[in-house]
């Protein structure tokens, strides 16, 4: 990778405004950490780190004003602020040293000189500063060789790896977080202490531990921070559901794919469409349940009959685990349960009435599940490939006819509750719900078209048959 200097810094008005703000008023100034990376690598910055030699907040808030910035929060317990201005955000924190105790992550700080702050750091490619002030306006400190690590795409830490992840252990995901998305690698002795610290990642909260691997399954190739975290241990401690996956069977010739591997092909199937990041974690738990499932049956083969329903079940208490939100875990469940019909439907036939109940059921996931459906797709034979894609190709131009002629997508009930109450009679109980079910039993068969008129002439043609009952 050529690292180019980044002309942007030099133009930026309100990085000379914050360093002649420091100027007046003694501060030595400098823009660090993940803003110095991202010049660099030209990537977007909504976030400016500054570090102050002296008491941080008290500049925030000399900073604040100066800026006439609408909001500046300090948090006295870290000693550091946080500035809104104009749609990004200044974070600003003194130059300090921090020193940890084995049972925690959260450090006892003292101020320090800028040498020492950027000692403390993560990685060496988040260990640079420039300077603010007038004398030093643009002038690069790198006592780490960040720049020489940007260019090589490594990354490393400042420190010894092992004091590093030892003193925070969420270090660990984030090594592996930035490999993923900027596609380095990483030093071999910073892969060894990911591997032997990996445990010290029980002390750290699990909503941390999850926002790590977020931006892991959001990366464009996110495989690669998967297979990161199996090589070192990582994997097995926060998803071991996944690595369970791992391993071929193979019995009297007969032998089942690697699901591990399958299932990062299908994850970066939906990564290269750019698929929502719900959809990427459908992508990761659709397997799930394979384990589980997995049986020899002489003359057939392996089967996983029932994965996509245990899987789903699964998913509620692996969902609760990572804090994943109930939308989401809602989500997931449901794309897990059908993720098969679509291509069952390929091979068994596409009847009408099975396309009107797959649209109904997909709802406003219909699309996703597609996307979800063409990325389970990862034959190593380029023939099978072409021909599963062509047999999903006429489900999907199914789908179209009939979702333009039915509008089951959104599907409401054509006749309401309260309509069959007052029409019939009746007083709220499961024989309004069997009437209703009775109707959209015969719009999914075809027997009747999904309008009001229609469901209201077949509810009067079976009112007799369902109120004897």
């Amino acid at each position: 990778m050529k690292i180019k200097k980044n002309k942007a810094f030099f133009a930026s008005p309100l990085l000379k405004k914050i360093g002649a703000i420091a100027d007046a008023n003694g501060f030595a100034a400098f823009t660090v950490g993940g803003y110095v990376r991202d010049l660099y690598l030209n990537r977007p910055s909504k976030d400016i780190d500054i570090v102050v030699v002296g008491d941080g907040p008290r500049f925030a808030e000399i900073l604040a004003s100066g800026l006439r910035a609408p909001e500046c929060t300090i948090f006295k317990k870290f000693g550091t602020a946080m500035i809104k201005h104009r749609g990004k955000i200044i974070e600003v924190v003194g130059a300090r040293s921090e020193s940890y105790r084995g049972d925690s992550r959260k450090p006892e700080v003292m101020g320090a000189d800028l040498a020492t702050d950027l000692a403390r750091r993560d990685f060496t490619i988040n260990a640079m500063a420039i300077g603010l002030n007038q004398e030093r306006y643009g002038e690069v400190i790198d006592p780490f060789h960040g720049l020489d690590d940007l260019a090589a795409g490594i990354i490393r830490t400042p420190l010894p790896p092992q004091k590093t992840f030892f003193d925070d252990p969420l270090r660990i995901m984030r090594a592996i977080r930035f490999a993923a998305q900027l596609h380095f690698v990483i030093a071999e002795d910073t892969m060894q202490a990911l591997h032997d610290e990996r445990e010290r990642l029980s002390i750290i909260s699990q909503e941390r531990i999850t926002d790590e691997l977020t931006k892991i399954v959001a990366s464009d190739k996110p495989s690669y921070g998967f297979k990161l975290m199996d090589e070192t241990g990582v994997l097995e401690l926060i998803l071991p559901e996944i690595t369970a996956l791992k391993g071929v069977d193979q019995i009297a010739g007969y032998r089942h794919k690697d699901v591990f591997e399958h299932t990062l092909k299908v994850l970066d199937n939906v990564a290269r469409e750019s698929g929502p990041l719900e959809l990427r974690w459908a992508a990761l738990f659709h397997d799930v349940a394979k384990p589980q499932t997995k049986e020899f049956k002489q003359g057939l083969g392996w089967t996983f009959h029932g994965h996509e329903e245990i899987g789903a079940r699964m998913m509620t208490a692996i969902g609760k685990r990572l804090r994943l939100s109930q939308e989401v875990i809602a989500y997931v469940q449901k794309l897990i349960r059908l993720h098969l019909r679509p291509i069952h439907l390929a091979e068994e036939g596409v009847t009408a009435s099975a396309i009107r109940r797959l649209i109904f059921q997909g709802g406003q996931e219909l699309d996703d599940l597609i996307l979800l459906c063409r990325a389970d797709i990862t034959s190593g034979n380029p023939k099978r490939v072409a021909k599963h894609l062509h047999n999903f190709d006429v489900v999907v131009q199914r789908m179209q006819e009939v979702e333009e002629k039915d509008s089951l997508r959104q599907f409401q009930p054509p006749v309401r509750g309260e309509e069959i109450m007052a029409t019939l009679n009746l007083q709220p109980g499961p024989l309004v719900g069997k009437i209703k079910k009775a109707i959209e039993e015969a719009i999914l068969n075809g027997d009747i078209a999904n309008d009001h008129d229609a469901a209201f002439e077949y509810m009067m043609h079976i009112k007799s048959d369902l109120l004897s009952d």
